[in-house]
Order: structure tokens, then C-alpha cells, then sequence
């Protein structure tokens, strides 16, 4: 097929040279009539080089004949015949033949090297474009992504990488990819060390297509495997796409190293395996301690409330302290839970329709020890809307929030709750006489594990409270907001959640009916 197809083509140049050179016998015999030129063999020269710079040698060679035919037969007595008499043919055509060729070899050299600067210069692109896109990626997933759409546009072919082992099982969004068990089995056999890194392998598939394994590296496995699809081609063309596999990943991985990326995966995949660790570790360890918690804290509330104990008022004051601590410690570890959950991603609001009031009534009663000694003022409309919220979530934001205001503020200052409902959303707030905030503090209140550095010696806590209530409220669709005069002044702490109105309007009217 392929010889058909240049035969066909070199026929059809060599057509387009025999054109130009009969049209321009035609244009010199007019001269010739017109003009009384005598003869102009020379002028054939130009399809000669017309033909050497567009369509090749061949196409040359053909012209460079037909035009010292052209001008024996028509310029050269004995006129209409091909008999050389003049020796001046005889040069004239070898200058057409040596014109033809040099001029051909030429203009294939250049067409070369123009398609070779073309070819450096997507290249050029396509790796530009790919430091950039490493230097953006934000894990270990997106650097494999980088290198395989790199190497799948240099390569034009389908272009499939193989994390290493540690960092798909560190990667929760890392697939397996989907390749024939053939290739799959190389693959394992490269990165298991029992290949050549730089050599790597070739393996067929049940479709008989040939496909090239090796690692992104010459050195080491660390980047990955990549298998190239060479399609339906025999053994003869791996030679030369190895050449352009080790071309593209030597440009690919020196972009790697020199960013650092090596270092970057490793980082990474400590990074993933830290977050992990920690998470289990937590989660063990809080589900674990909350069950004798919860022993604790029953048996203090009975000995609280125990006749025996109505009088004795030290012993009563311990048992009250113990609660208190215990109480204390269960919310720290739940604040723990909380964390792990919203850092796992794993906060998934149960949205249902609620009443704004029963969420702040809950609130107020889980935190009502803690507030026993403030005062605390209540002003919530009666006809606040409906909201399609977790009801539970938002709960544990005010909680959060109570427990700010109780912590920095003194015993018996007033603590004032307040919700309206206004521009398509609802506003809950809670006002303390406290410590109040200053500009940094403001700035940074709802980050995790920020502590202000007044309070640093004054009060316990993680840090966590105000950065879960943030993210509890995010989950459902709403925003926080902090404001504040100045450093005690005390703090506003507020809640927005979005106001679905058609759908409070419709169920309404459907109770109504």
C-alpha cells in the first residue's frame, strides 16, 4: 500500500514538472517567432529548480531531460529533430542534470531542517507546558497526569503511566488503568526491578498490537511506568520509537528533577500517609476513651444528685469538678471526631426542613451548664421561615459558638441570641461582653487550631471549635462571620444560611389546604 502510494505520487510530480517545462517551450517558441530569439536553452533551468525545490529529484531529473529534449528539438539545428549536432547540448543538458541534482539534495535538506525546527518547536511548547502544569499540580496524582498527557502528545500515540506502588495505595483518587493483562503483567515486571528500567519490555496483546514498556526514569521506577500502543506494527518499528520515547522522557524527566519533583512525590506520599495515620490513630483513640467517659460521667451526675451527699458540700464541689472535666474532655474529643470527619471529607449534611427556633433551643440546652452563669437572653421571631438545613450540624455550630462566648467571657455577663430573616437568608447571632477580638485575631479566628496569643495562658482548648463550626455551616450552603470593636469589647459571632422561600411558600400552601 505504502509503495503504491509514493508511486502514485512521484508519478503525479513528475507529471507537474513535464507541465511546467511544455509550458514554457511553448511561451519560448513564441519568443522565438515574436522576437527572433534564437535559442534560450538556458531558461530551462527554471523548471529544473522549480521542480528540485518542490516536488524532488525525481521530478528534477524528469525536467531537466524533457527541457534538453525541448531545446535540441526546437532551438538546435537541424530544428525538429532529437539528433545532437552542437556540443553546446550536450553541456546544456549537463548542467540541467547537475542543476537538477544539487539544487534537489538542497531543498531536502532544508525541508529537513525546517521540519525539524517545526518539530523542536512544538516541542519546545508541549514541554513548556508541561513545567507549568508541574509546577501547578497540587499532588501525586496530578504530576502523573502531567506526564502522561506530556508524553501521549509527543508521542502521538496512547500513552498509559503506571503510578508507582506507594503512591496509588496513598492516593485515594488514584484508578488502576485499563489495559490488557499482558501488558499489565510487563508493567509489574518493570516495576517490580526485573526489567532494565531504560529498556523495559515489549509485549503484544490478543489484538496483536505492540506495545512498549519502561519506566519514565532511566534511573528508577520513582516516576512510574509508562506503556506506549505502537499499534499494529511489527517488531522493526520499536528501534525507533524507543529512540522518541527516550527523547520525550529525557526532556521530561529533566523538567522532574529540576523542579524537584522527585522530592515533591515523596513529600507527598508521606504527607498522605501522615493524614491517614493520624486520622485512625484519632478516630481509634476518641472512640475508645468516650466509653469510660461515659461511665464517668454517669457515675458523677448519680453521685451528684446522691442524698448522702446534699451536705457535704467539699465532697459534692469534687464530684461537680470531675463532671465538669469529664464533660469538658468529651467535647474536646468529640471536637477531634468532628475534625476527622470534615478533613476526611466525609461531612455529608442529612438536609431536612427545620424550624430556626428548635435549632436554637437545642443548642442553648446542650450548652446549658456551661451557661448557668451568664446571662442569657433569647430573641428569636415567631415567624422566622422554614430552613433546608442538617439540623443537627447547625446545632453543633451554635454549640461551638456558646462555647466561645462562655470561655471568654466573665461569670455573669449577659450572652444574647438573636435570629431574623432578610434578604433571602437567615441570620443567627450570638453576642458576648468578652475579650472582644482584635484585627489579627478577627483575621484568623476560624482557622484550625488558631489560638489568639492573649489567651494562650489564660484558657484551654485545640483550636478547633470556631474552624468546625465554619466548616458545619459550609456543608450547608451558609457562611460565618465575626465582628468585634476591639479587645474587650466584646464578639458577634453569626450564622447565615440561605432562605429556600418558593419552597417555604409551597409548604406552606400545602398545610393550608
Amino acid at each position: 500500500m505504502r509503495v503504491s502510494h509514493w508511486i502514485e505520487r512521484e508519478a503525479r510530480n513528475i507529471g507537474m514538472a513535464l507541465l511546467v517545462v511544455g509550458g514554457l517551450t511553448v511561451i519560448m517558441v513564441g519568443l522565438t517567432v515574436e522576437a527572433g530569439l534564437a535559442h534560450g536553452s538556458v531558461l530551462y533551468l527554471i523548471p529544473v529548480m522549480i521542480a528540485a525545490t518542490r516536488w524532488g529529484l525525481a521530478a528534477a531529473l524528469a525536467a531537466a531531460l524533457a527541457g534538453g529534449a525541448a531545446s535540441a528539438f526546437f532551438f538546435y539545428p537541424p530544428l525538429y529533430s532529437f539528433y545532437i549536432k552542437d556540443p553546446q547540448e550536450v553541456v546544456d543538458l549537463t548542467l540541467f542534470v547537475f542543476v537538477a541534482v544539487i539544487t534537489s539534495q538542497l531543498a531536502s535538506r532544508l525541508k529537513l531542517q525546517l521540519e525539524i525546527a517545526r518539530r523542536r518547536e512544538i516541542d519546545t511548547q508541549d514541554l513548556y507546558a508541561f513545567s507549568r502544569r508541574l509546577a501547578l499540580a497540587f499532588g501525586v496524582s496530578d504530576i502523573h497526569a502531567a506526564i502522561q498527557d506530556h508524553l501521549t502528545a509527543v508521542m502521538q500515540r496512547k500513552v498509559v503511566l503506571f503510578a508507582a506502588a506507594r503512591d496509588s495505595n496513598g492516593d485515594r483518587k488514584a484508578a488502576t488503568p485499563q489495559v490488557p493483562p499482558q501488558v499489565r503483567a510487563e508493567v509489574d515486571e518493570v516495576s517490580a526491578g526485573h526489567r532494565d528500567p531504560a529498556a523495559g519490555g515489549t509485549v503484544r496483546d490478543d489484538t496483536g498490537s505492540l506495545w512498549l514498556i519502561r519506566a519514565v526514569s532511566p534511573k528508577s521506577t520513582e516516576y512510574g511506568v509508562i506503556a506506549v500502543n505502537l499499534g499494529q506494527h511489527s517488531s522493526d518499528v520499536v528501534a525507533e520509537a524507543r529512540l522518541r520515547v527516550d527523547a520525550a522522557l529525557a526532556d521530561a524527566t529533566a523538567t522532574l528533577e529540576r523542579l524537584g519533583v522527585a522530592h515533591a512525590i515523596s513529600e507527598a506520599r508521606m504527607r498522605s500517609e501522615a493524614e491517614q495515620l493520624r486520622e485512625a490513630l484519632i478516630g481509634s483513640v476518641s472512640h475508645e476513651l468516650r466509653t469510660p467517659l461515659a461511665s464517668i460521667l454517669g457515675a458523677a451526675t448519680v453521685l451528684g444528685a446522691a442524698p448522702a451527699l446534699q451536705n457535704e458540700r467539699k465532697l459534692k464541689a469534687l464530684v461537680y469538678d470531675v463532671r465538669d472535666e469529664a464533660e469538658r474532655l468529651n467535647n474536646d474529643i468529640q471536637n477531634l471526631l468532628d475534625a476527622t470527619r470534615i478533613s476526611s471529607d466525609t461531612v455529608k449534611p442529612h438536609t431536612e426542613w427545620a424550624e430556626p427556633a428548635d435549632i436554637i433551643h437545642s443548642a442553648i440546652e446542650r450548652s446549658r451548664r456551661r451557661l448557668d452563669n451568664r446571662n442569657v437572653t433569647v430573641n428569636v421571631p415567631a415567624d422566622l421561615p422554614l430552613i433546608h438545613v442538617d439540623p443537627v450540624l447547625v446545632q453543633q455550630a451554635l454549640v461551638q459558638f456558646f462555647d466561645n462566648a462562655v470561655k471568654y467571657s466573665l461569670p455573669g455577663t449577659r450572652i444574647e441570641v438573636g435570629a431574623r430573616a432578610e434578604n433571602g437568608t437567615l441570620a443567627i447571632e450570638v453576642r458576648d461582653e468578652g475579650a472582644g477580638l482584635t484585627s489579627d485575631e478577627r483575621a484568623h479566628m476560624w482557622d484550625r487550631f488558631f489560638r489568639g496569643d492573649r489567651h494562650l495562658g489564660t484558657s484551654s482548648g485545640s483550636g478547633l471549635g470556631l474552624w468546625i463550626a465554619k466548616a458545619f455551616i459550609a456543608a450547608n450552603g451558609g457562611k460565618t462571620h465575626a465582628s468585634s470593636a476591639g479587645a474587650g469589647h466584646g464578639t458577634v459571632a453569626s450564622i447565615e444560611l440561605p432562605v429556600m422561600q418558593a419552597a417555604v411558600s409551597h409548604m406552606e400552601g400545602d398545610a393550608d389546604e
